[in-house]
């Protein structure tokens, strides 16, 4: 057998310089019929080592015996089963050849895409740790969106995955978008709903979200995470190109820093689509439905009596309300920012949203109302002496109703 290189210098000499096989033979100092059977050859010698048989043919029936009876059986107790003393890696891996014979078909189907039809939606908890105010650090859920057609992706940073701020992060990208699509796809995340006795069920404050929208919600079903791939891969894409070298200050530091990335990701080439990202959007976004002139209530909204404390709770955090309003009923509303509270129409609180745990914010002019009011209270002057009343004898009740004894 001559090597690769003498195999294409024989066929080269043969076909450019036109030499015979017997001139070819001299050149290169071989045999007449290796260069015939160099030149009958169309692809150039490549030696095989023939197959050795494997200890694991011998027991190759038990083998697959247990598996016809178990197809998910670990190949360790097949082991044990079929009495094994050699190395047991030459074993897993005719195991893992055979398995796929006895397993059920379980295939994907590839799910094509039409131009506004749908956002895969998900929650990302991105493995670096965020300052988030008073000496707290934490991963916030970031909310993650992919349209299916276009691959454009949206993300924000949120203060908690229950439903008030998953579905005021929707509306936030919603309303940078301009558009919705006619179908969010989501998994059992507990704010969106869940599957219960067989059937997809939403909760109820996503329901009316939706319903507000006038779109429809595609649940996947449980343990199905290729349902939303798109989503999924967004999500590894993020933790392996946006986060690694960046340090973060705070939350609204980690959705600048995001936005800002985003606008570069959109405009990368698509390996699948062949295309930009940004260069389908145009199409995309002019299938999607319009957004509802009118925006869905967001956020959390309660309606309290203030306590004497003049505090309410949003959340884990306590925030300060003018002490005007104790004892009456009060609407407090927060969103992804800002948290308000109303008495009536009149604004009788306002702070920042704290990101952090457990903490307690006060309005310094709340507190100097409360000492003010409080001590007001503790110097007010007591009350006037009321009127004297005359007291009358009981004997003449008695006599006007005829209960005395005549003697």
């Amino acid at each position: 057998m001559i090597g690769v290189e003498d195999w294409a210098e024989v066929r080269r000499l043969r076909r450019v310089e036109g030499m015979a096989i017997s001139a070819i033979a001299r050149e290169l100092g071989i045999a007449r019929n290796t260069v015939k059977k160099a030149l009958a050859s169309d692809r150039p010698p490549k030696y095989e080592r023939p197959a050795k048989g494997s200890l694991v043919d011998v027991v190759e029936p038990q083998v697959r015996e247990l598996l016809a009876s178990c197809p998910t059986m670990p190949a360790t107790v097949i082991a044990q089963r079929i009495g094994w003393e050699h190395s047991l890696t030459i074993l897993k891996d005719r195991v893992r050849v055979l398995r796929p014979y006895y397993l059920p078909p379980d295939p994907a189907t590839r799910t094509a895409y039409e131009p506004g039809h749908r956002l895969q939606c998900d929650l990302w908890f991105p493995p670096v740790e965020v300052p988030l105010g008073a000496g707290q650090v934490g991963s916030p859920p970031v909310l993650v969106m992919v349209s299916g057609y276009s691959r454009m992706m949206f993300a924000l940073m949120l203060p908690t995955r229950q439903g008030p701020d998953l579905i005021a992060g929707h509306w936030a990208l919603l309303t940078s978008m301009g558009a919705v699509a006619r179908e969010l796809v989501w998994d059992n995340e507990a704010a969106v709903g869940s599957w219960r006795a067989g059937k997809p069920k939403l909760t109820e404050g996503f329901e009316a979200f939706r319903g507000v929208l006038g779109v429809g919600v595609h649940q996947c079903r449980p343990r199905d995470p290729e349902a939303k791939g798109l989503v999924e891969r967004a999500n590894g894409y993020l933790e392996t190109s946006f986060l690694p070298g960046r340090v973060f200050t705070g939350p609204g530091d980690f959705n600048a820093q995001l936005t800002d990335w985003l606008l570069l990701a959109n405009r990368r080439q698509h390996r699948a689509l062949g295309c930009r990202p940004i260069d389908r959007w145009a199409v995309d976004r002019d299938a999607m439905l319009t957004l509802p002139p009118v925006a869905p209530q967001l956020g959390w909204r309660a309606r309290v009596r203030l306590a004497r404390d003049h505090y309410v709770r949003v959340g884990s955090n306590d925030y300060s309300v003018d002490p005007v309003a104790v004892g009456r009923f009060v609407e407090v509303v927060a969103d992804l920012q800002q948290v308000t509270v109303r008495l009536g129409s009149k604004v009788v609180a306002e702070h920042a949203r704290c990101w952090a745990r457990w903490q307690t914010i006060t309005d310094p002019a709340h507190n100097a109302a409360a000492l003010a009011s409080s001590h007001a209270a503790a110097h007010r002057p007591p009350p006037p002496p009321a009127d004297e009343v005359e007291q009358r004898d009981l004997g003449t009740y008695d006599a006007a109703f005829g209960l005395t004894e005549v003697a």
